[in-house]
């Protein structure tokens, strides 16, 4: 009987995962808040259910009885993650990564207190009144974020602090889960931003994807692109901290661990997803002989990964939707996109939706040593022919 696998959440990236696993004979049950995610379509079962609810997140598994569970959001009950390690269930990476990450205050402590990483300076805060107290601390312009998110929800750039009392509330209202505390952060002038995808195995050494470079607009990616300029010393600097903090939580899995550069400071660790990553779809255009999502199934699945090298330069864009609906989306200029060569379009599927929310995405791919800026400009051109109704 082919192993199971529950997939906690079923957007874009589980719907990637989920292909990946079906190619290989595995049986995969999706689950989410909302029915008609991504992912439910291709799996071979469907939960809809709040993950949240921990009395609802036992049935389900109880139901199916996994052989392993693999979350793909942070809004999921992830202390039941410790429970069902111990019942025998490969959680991914580990119920330890999972519940680590999924709270930036766990993460951040263990990265800058535990491991020594250089990180940005910061503080808590859990009242307006310590918010105020951090940010005179650390001087404007500062960062907030909700400890609980994804995608930017909640996060805010503060210039002034007139400008905190909406921080606040906008870092609340996009926290998910039930935490309602703040980390307040320095603002790095950095030069670039890069994910190092990272790959630890069951039986194999640690393994660094070429560095993907990516722009964010409040938090969210926007693009990506592969391989990033970076100096062979900050490389270095990067890999040896996805390797510590990685190997300190333990696992087998990808993880997008995220970078700031600065030309004149050197590197910053930033942040860790514990699983595919979505600047990563970048490696959907080909850009790597293995794709970040065969990667991810191969690690947890504890099958060889002889090596991961870069075939080609790739670049991705975002297809935004600029309306809010619960109608079925439409979409136009999917034929003037197509038009173009060594392109594709990826729509995610999504049954309806949201102010900003991401769609779709536009891949593009061009022969190692290409212009990377002519190919980034590309990409971004052609997702602006597509349009979300």
């Amino acid at each position: 009987m082919a192993k199971k696998i529950l997939l906690l959440g079923s957007g874009e990236l589980g719907k990637e995962f989920v292909i990946a696993a079906q190619r290989k004979g595995l049986h995969v049950v999706a689950c989410d808040a909302y029915a008609g995610a991504p992912a439910m379509q291709v799996a071979d079962e469907c939960e809809v259910f709040d993950m949240l609810d921990g009395g609802r997140l036992d049935e389900v598994v109880a139901k199916h009885r996994p052989d392993i569970i693999v979350p793909e959001i942070e809004a999921i009950r992830t202390e039941r993650l410790y429970d069902y390690e111990t019942a025998g269930m490969q959680v991914v990476p580990s119920a330890r990564a999972v519940n680590f990450t999924m709270n930036r205050k766990a993460i951040r402590d263990l990265a800058a207190k535990e491991l020594g990483l250089k990180t940005a300076r910061y503080f808590y805060a859990s009242s307006l009144d310590e918010l105020k107290e951090a940010a005179r601390t650390i001087g404007f312009p500062c960062v907030v974020k909700p400890l609980m998110s994804s995608s930017g929800k909640g996060q805010s750039v503060v210039r002034e602090e007139s400008e905190l009392e909406q921080a606040w509330a906008y870092g609340c209202t996009g926290s998910r889960g039930d935490i309602k505390e703040l980390i307040v952060e320095e603002f790095i002038r950095f030069d670039s931003e890069i994910t190092l995808l990272t790959v630890t195995q069951k039986n194999g050494p640690t393994l660094f994807c070429p560095p993907i470079g990516h722009v964010q607009k409040g938090g969210d990616y926007r693009e990506s692109y592969q391989p990033a300029a970076i100096s062979p010393e900050h490389l270095k600097e990067a890999q040896r901290m996805a390797g510590l903090v990685t190997a300190a939580l333990g696992g087998a899995g990808i993880w997008g661990v995220e970078f700031f550069l600065s030309h004149e400071k050197g590197v910053y660790f930033s942040e860790l997803s514990p699983r595919p990553h979505d600047t990563g779809m970048v490696t959907l255009a080909g850009t790597q002989n293995l794709n970040e999502f065969e990667l991810h199934l191969r690690a947890v699945m504890g099958w060889p990964i002889p090596s991961v090298t870069q075939e080609r330069m790739g670049a991705s864009a975002v297809v935004l939707s600029p309306v809010a609906s619960r109608e079925e989306p439409r979409y136009s200029g999917i034929e003037e996109a197509l038009a173009h060569e060594r392109t594709y379009v990826r729509i995610f599927g999504k049954p309806y939706t949201k102010l900003n929310r991401r769609m779709g995405v536009v891949l593009c791919y061009e022969p190692l040593g290409s212009d990377m800026d002519a190919l980034r400009d590309k990409a971004k051109a052609i997702a602006s022919l597509i349009k979300v109704y």
